[in-house]
Order: structure tokens, then sequence, then C-alpha cells
């Protein structure tokens, strides 16, 4: 925005150390004429002892006044002097780390997120404002390095079922006599792909903006809710679905709660043991939140594996293409949901296999 031109802060400051020297020396003079005063009388007899000498009554006060007077005013001549040259000093070594933050900034929002101020010595107010911007310097870079793995993601992601769509058609028109029906039920399969991953993608811009209205909600219907949509597709691969818990009350979004609860169980079936799989929900209740939790049976994962599960795109170990790859955002929403209710979310690879979700929502006010 733009503000009138004013004095500088190393200006000010000079200014108020000289005239808080300048004040000090005058109280200083003062306190040293008022004790003067207290011992000077007004008027002192002198008494000649010579014969042509006289007698007479001379004003002490007066006199000593006009010898105090330019003396005091010499003084606080030199202090007025001494307090603008030194304020001054003084002033720009202390607002020196003030300038290295001020520069700073300015590369920032030129587009450089990489610098970093680093300014040394020991801790203090200026030195904390440093430390606490570099820090938002390094989220910052963080946030943005992943915007543009996101956003080009999504790009590759999207282009691949267009790309697809092209080529088919380009079949069918260098083909008069390709099985129409076919290339209608392949076109249909792809453009429902990309109409998934454009809602996908939506659902998270919708979420992180925390564009939604909170109201009390209780997790463990939602789980079942959940487990009762997704319950023939747990028949059709073979596993076993369960639910059970306590009532769980938590606030926020019962659409992108539920969201959130139906991908999990939906990944967990998915990605479980060809056969006799198993399939584990359960809700509880913690002394400030309420948990959800999705356990399943599969291969086992290193932990390494785990913590890139929630990255965009990413399908197990590598980004693949099956039947029920999805669009690979699966868990990106669940965390991307979580984190716009204040909540955590939490990958544990089991022992035996598979893994346990976490999610620790704060707990609705009673």
């Amino acid at each position: 925005m733009d503000r009138a031109p004013g004095l500088s802060v190393r200006l000010r400051l000079t200014l108020s150390y000289a005239g808080f020297l300048m004040l000090a020396g005058a109280l200083l003079l003062a306190a040293v004429w008022v004790f003067l005063l207290r011992y000077v009388p007004d008027r002192a007899t002198l008494i000649s002892h010579d014969d042509n000498g006289t007698n007479g009554v001379f004003p002490v006060r007066s006199a000593l006044l006009d010898v105090f007077a330019p003396r005091a005013a010499a003084v606080l001549a030199f202090l007025l002097l001494f307090g603008l040259v030194g304020g001054w000093i003084l002033a720009g070594r202390m607002l020196a780390p003030l300038t290295r933050i001020t520069d700073a900034t300015r590369t920032a929002t030129n587009g450089s997120l990489s610098h970093r101020i680093r300014l040394p010595g020991r801790r203090d107010e200026f030195r904390e404002l440093a430390d606490a911007f570099d820090t938002m310097l390094a989220r910052l870079e963080e946030q943005v390095a992943e915007q543009r793995r996101f956003a080009a993601n999504a790009s590759h992601e999207l282009r691949t079922p267009l790309a697809i769509s092209k080529a088919m058609l380009d079949v069918a028109r260098t083909d008069p006599h390709h099985d129409t029906g076919e290339l209608i039920d392949r076109l249909h399969v792809v453009t429902t792909r990309a109409i998934d991953l454009t809602e996908a993608l939506l659902l998270v811009s919708r979420a992180e903006q925390r564009s939604f209205t909170r109201e009390r909600v209780d997790l463990s219907l939602l789980a079942e809710e959940a487990a009762e949509t997704l319950l023939p597709l747990a028949e059709k691969h073979g596993v076993t679905l369960e639910t059970h818990g306590d009532v769980t009350p938590a606030t926020g979004s019962p659409a992108l709660l539920l969201q959130l609860t139906t991908n999990l169980v939906h990944n967990a079936i998915v990605h479980n043991l060809p056969d006799r799989g198993t399939v584990r929900v359960t809700t509880g209740v913690r002394p400030e939140t309420v948990v959800l939790t999705v356990e399943n049976t599969g291969e086992k994962l290193t932990p390494e594996v785990a913590s890139t599960l929630t990255e965009p795109f990413r399908r197990g170990t590598e980004r693949v293409h099956t039947d029920h790859a999805g669009v690979g955002l699966g868990l990106a929403i669940v965390s991307t949901i979580a984190h716009a209710h204040d909540g955590t979310l939490t990958l544990t690879p089991r022992p035996e296999g598979g893994i346990r979700v976490t999610v620790e929502l704060p707990a609705a006010a009673h």
C-alpha cells in the first residue's frame, strides 16, 4: 500500500537517544544548581582589612549564575552533539539485523524462497524474528514445491485419458469397420476415469480452502455407512469387513468426513490379500480427541513406503494402473480432509502385513 514518506526508524531512535541524554543532562545540572543554592547565601558582606578598602554587600547568587549559566549551556550543547552522533551509530548497530530481515523479505517477494537469514548471535527479539522468518520460508518453499509436483502429476494424469480417447477416435476414423460398441465402452471407461480424477481434484481444493460448514458428526455412523456402501466390493474381492466401536462425536463437514472414511475403507479393501483378506474399522474416544482406525491385511510394507502413500498419485510402491488403482488421490484426499479438520493422519505398517491408518480429530464439545 502507498504510504506518505516519514522519518526513518534510525533517525527517530537517534533523536530519542539525544533527547533523553539532553533531558538527563538538564536534570543533572538543575540538581547541581539547587544543591549550590542551599549553601550559597543570596548576598554576602565583603569586609576590607586595609586602610583604603571599602566594605560592602555583594549579590553572590547573581555572580554565581553568571558563571554557571554559560558553562551549563556549553555542557548541554556538547551533550546534544554527543547524543546525535552516538545515537546515530548506536541505532545503526541495533537495526542492522532488521536490515538483513528486510533484504531477505524483498528477496522472497521476488520469488526466491531458498534464501535464509541465519542471523548469528545469541537469542533475542531480532534473532527470534529471523528464525521464525526462516522457518516460514522453509515451509513456503516446501509447499510451493509440493504444489508444483501436484500440478505436474495432475496434468500428467489428466492428459493420459485424453490421449487414450484421442487415440481411439483416430483409430475409429481411419478404420470405419471398427466395432463401434467396443469403442463406446472403452471411451466410457476412460471418460469416467477423467471425471473421477477431476472430482477428486476439486475435492482436494475444497478441503484445502476449508470452505465448508462445521456440524456435529458421529464418526461411528459414518464408518457404518461407508462399510455398508462398500460391502459388495469387499465380497467381490473376498475380503471380510468388520466394524465396531463407540460413539465418536466430532465437528466438521459430514460429506467430507464420509469421503475420508469411504476412501480409507476402499483402499483397505482393494489393497489387500488376493483371498480371505480382512478389513477392520474401529472408532474410539480419547480425553480430547476421537479416533478412526482402519487396518487391513496385505503385503508387508516398510515405514519408508508407508510415509509416501499420502503423496498424490502414489499407489503402493510404484505408480501403476490396475483395474482398481483409482486416481491415485485416495490417501492424499484423506490427509487433506484430516488436516482441514485440525486432525492428524498416521500410517503404521503391520508386522504381519498390511497397514493401520489412524485418523485423530478434535472431539466435539458437549
